[in-house]
């Protein structure tokens, strides 16, 4: 051991003190540190006590209902970011049972960004995806979701863990930690295609990993199965039975070992040299009884084995039988990293059943609540991509019964849709006032207690500190000012102690800063929607980004805070012109054209964001038979491909029936929607 210095032992103290992990540095000069019999180290490694404790929840606000719910469980598409969600669910009571601390999910599936910085290409050679997420950060990352995840899981659930061979053998210890090696169940070996890129200098790549872990020694599983092979059917069940017609086989008794001798009837037979009977003296003489113990010319006993009441060959951990998604499927989406329905299918069938609670914190194209769905189960799915919410609305709305997206329309289960993280703010506004006072203390992440100082009625606290939401609605000729601050102050005294915190809508307090102080205390007032204060989130406020090319459609980021949305300025020019090159099949030779002039962003900053035209927009979606009340989207428009093509969305006129629905999105995840008639479209000179 290296001797430490002076100033490092203070500074190694003081981590102790506060309860703080040992700097990696450190871990392995200190002799009196507790080791692990072995552990997964890196930069930046948080304990799982401190992930639960200070991540930032983040109230679910409804968007929208699809169908009609009746008061129950309605299924939830989640839009945000999975860390600040699976907090907040742990607020569900139908998820979350807080008084015993269990999870009600019965099963989750996950599909993580795989951190490899390698470019995969989708079904018609374009990029699907490159994760950026690399190495430290990017374990980390999925270690705070999966620490959630085993809290929301119930006590028979289990866990499936999809990774390809760059990440997986690091997380595969991450998991063992999390969940304990004893609950690792399976590595499942998923070939999903029998032709690989073609590689010099290694074997082609052709499976993914999927890792089974159960919550506890209990968990729920059905075995599942796959037909039996017509050859292996005719070699091994040979024999007719005249009497039934049913087909059987025999099957010897005896297996490699010693063992005992065992009575066949009123024989007693000594089984073959260096081999013993398989089954007990009590399973022999009952199937003595049936008639299923039948004697070969030699007269050795077989069993009789029926080809009926077999229910196929068990699946083992090598799945062969699935491949990837082809293109022009019935299911592809065209959604990058899109999964199989087949796939999701077998893994909810084996651990879960009707009624049971799915859970997918990554959730892109929605194939899971897809099939859940069809399996009558319910489902939870969360994703920050809005390209991803808007593909899995549109799937969900346009269910076939049948696996593969096949067979008669499917009237999907009542579903709503969740914004968390960044909300309407009009909505918050609108709500009855217990709901606006609820809403806004899960917003700041205050203890929702009432209580008395002095007097005052106060709604709660934020950490030990107390909570006034201001009733705007009741003093609507009220503002916050200064002069109200004194006059708080007067009735409150010191007794508050340090810091006082006042949720107020942002119209309603006139002064700038973030508190004022008077004697011991600071009044913070937390303005909605303007909530960013530095003091309050010590990480600063960071958006969930969409993407700006397909290949960054899988791209995660921790968010931390929330925000409000605000509706980007857009100005565009539409006209028709004459189709470029080569005319296509079933197409007129006229193209419609939408010029993007201007686009800005109007997000909330504590310092003035400055932004050149069109830097913030992310895409273009587009519903190209819009009926007025459900986005349909048929097509999606990258910003570094409009960028490339002088800001103009092109296609062709005959797209356009009675109107179209176009959503511009920006970075930040905000929308500007216009619907457009082909007669707002004028012909270009």
């Amino acid at each position: 051991m290296s001797k430490l210095k002076k100033d490092e032992i203070e500074f190694i103290t003081q981590y102790l003190k506060q309860s703080k992990p040992i700097p990696d540095s450190y871990r392995y000069i200190i002799p009196f540190e507790t080791k692990k019999e072995y552990e997964l180290t890196y930069e930046g490694k948080e304990r799982e006590e401190d992930i639960l404790a200070d991540t930032m929840a983040v109230p679910l606000q409804p968007v929208k209902t699809f169908g009609n719910g009746n008061g129950g469980w309605t299924n939830k598409l989640i839009f945000g970011d999975n860390l600040q969600v699976l907090k907040a669910l742990m607020d569900d009571p139908e998820v979350y049972d807080k008084n015993t601390g269990r999870g009600k999910v019965r099963l989750i599936y996950i599909d993580p960004p795989f951190a490899t910085r390698q470019e995969f290409r989708g079904s018609q050679d374009q990029k699907a995806y490159q994760d950026k997420i690399v190495g430290a950060q990017f374990l980390e990352f999925l270690r705070k979701r999966l620490v959630f995840l085993r809290e929301l899981l119930a006590e028979d659930g289990s866990i499936y863990v999809h990774l390809d061979q760059k990440k997986g053998h690091y997380v595969k210890v991450l998991l063992d930690e999390i969940f304990g090696e004893h609950r690792f169940q399976n590595e499942i070996v998923w070939k999903k295609t029998t032709a690989p890129k073609e590689q010099s200098t290694a074997f082609g790549y052709i499976h993914d990993t999927i890792f089974l872990y159960s919550k506890g020694a209990g968990f729920h599983f059905n075995s599942q199965y796959i037909p039996l092979r017509e050859e292996y059917i005719n070699n091994t069940y040979k024999y007719v039975e005249k009497e039934t017609g049913r087909r059987y086989g025999s099957f010897d008794l005896t297996q490699s070992g010693p063992g005992p001798i065992r009575r066949f009837g009123d024989d007693v037979l000594e089984p073959p040299p260096g081999k013993h009977w398989i089954w007990s003296q009590e399973r022999i003489d009952k199937a003595m009884e049936e008639g299923i113990i039948i004697f070969t010319k030699r007269g050795t006993p077989r069993v009789k084995k029926y080809l009926d009441e077999r229910k196929g060959e068990p699946i083992k951990d090598i799945w062969t039988d699935i491949l990837a998604i082809q293109a022009g499927a019935k299911e592809d989406t065209g959604f990058p990293t899109q999964k199989p329905e087949a796939l999701l299918e077998r893994i909810i069938k084996a651990s879960s059943k009707s009624g049971d609670i799915i859970l997918d914190a990554f959730a892109g194209s929605g194939t899971t609540g897809a099939v859940a769905e069809k399996l009558s189960r319910r489902w939870i799915m969360i994703d920050c991509g809005k390209l991803a919410v808007y593909t899995m609305q549109k799937r969900l709305l346009n269910l076939r019964k049948e696996i593969g997206n096949k067979g008669k329309l499917l009237k999907p289960k009542p579903f709503t849709l969740y914004n968390a993280g960044l909300y309407d703010y009009k909505m918050v506004k609108d709500l009855p006032w217990d709901k606006y006072r609820e809403f806004v203390l899960k917003l700041f992440q205050c203890r929702d207690e009432k209580h008395r100082i002095a007097g005052v009625e106060l709604d709660g606290y934020l950490g030990r500190d107390s909570v006034l939401v201001f009733n705007y609605k009741k003093h609507k000729d009220v503002i916050l000012d200064r002069e109200f601050i004194d006059d708080l102050h007067k009735v409150l005294g010191n007794r508050v102690g340090y810091k006082f915190f006042i949720v107020a809508p942002a119209a309603s307090v006139t002064f700038f800063e973030d508190y004022i102080e008077k004697g011991k205390t600071k009044y913070f007032a937390l303005r909605i929607p303007y909530s960013i204060i530095d003091e309050l989130h010590r990480k600063g406020f960071t958006h969930i980004k969409q993407p700006i090319r397909e290949a960054d459609v899988n791209d995660t980021i921790d968010a931390v805070g929330f925000d409000f949305i605000q509706i980007p300025n857009v100005e565009c020019d539409y006209f028709i012109k004459k189709s470029k090159g080569q005319i296509e099949r079933n197409k007129s030779n006229k193209e419609a054209v939408i010029k993007i002039r201007k686009f800005k962003s109007n997000i909330l900053s504590k310092k003035p964001l400055k932004f050149e035209n069109r830097e913030t927009l992310s895409m273009v979606m587009v519903d190209y038979d819009y009926k007025g009340e459900v986005f349909d989207f048929d097509d999606v428009f990258y910003a570094e491909d409009l960028k490339n093509n002088k800001w103009e969305i092109r296609f062709d006129v005959g797209k356009i029936d009675k109107q179209i629905m176009l959503i511009y999105i920006d970075i930040f995840g905000n929308e500007k929607r216009e619907a457009k008639k082909r007669k707002d479209f004028r012909r270009a000179r």
